[in-house]
C-alpha cells in the first residue's frame, strides 16, 4: 500500500473507503510532514503536502526510508487525530516519536556528509 492517506488510515484502523475523516487526517499528515521539514528531513525546498489518496510514499522519500516515515507520520497523526486516553500510552508514543526524530536527523547528517 503506497498511498500515504490510505496507509495512515490503516494504521488508525479506518477503512480506506471511509472518507468522513479524510480532511482531518490529511491536516494531521501535513502537520507531520511540516515537522519533518523543520527537522531537515525529507524534501528541503518546502514541506511535502498531500491533498488526497493519490500522493504516494515514493513521492516524498526513498524506498529504504519509507517504513520509518510511515511509522513516524502514523504516530504523529494518531496523537493529533485520535490521542489515547491513557497518559502512559501518550508518553510512550511521544518517546517513540522523539527516537524516530533523532534517528532521522542522524541519518540525514550522515547522508549530507557523504554528499559533501
Amino acid at each position: 500500500m503506497d498511498s500515504i492517506l490510505d496507509s495512515i488510515k490503516k494504521i488508525l484502523g479506518i477503512d480506506s473507503d471511509y472518507t468522513a475523516f479524510d480532511t482531518d487526517i490529511i491536516l494531521a499528515i501535513n502537520t507531520a510532514f511540516f515537522i519533518l521539514w523543520q527537522l531537515g528531513v525529507g524534501p528541503q525546498d518546502s514541506p511535502f503536502t498531500i491533498s488526497g489518496s493519490e500522493s504516494k510514499w515514493n513521492d516524498v522519500v526513498e524506498d529504504g526510508k519509507i517504513e520509518m516515515y510511515k511509522s513516524y507520520v502514523g504516530l504523529r497523526v494518531r496523537l493529533l487525530f485520535d490521542p489515547p486516553t491513557s497518559s502512559f500510552l501518550v508518553e510512550a508514543i511521544n518517546s517513540q516519536i522523539k527516537e524516530y526524530e533523532w534517528r532521522m536527523i542522524c541519518g540525514m547528517d550522515e547522508y549530507n556528509a557523504k554528499e559533501a
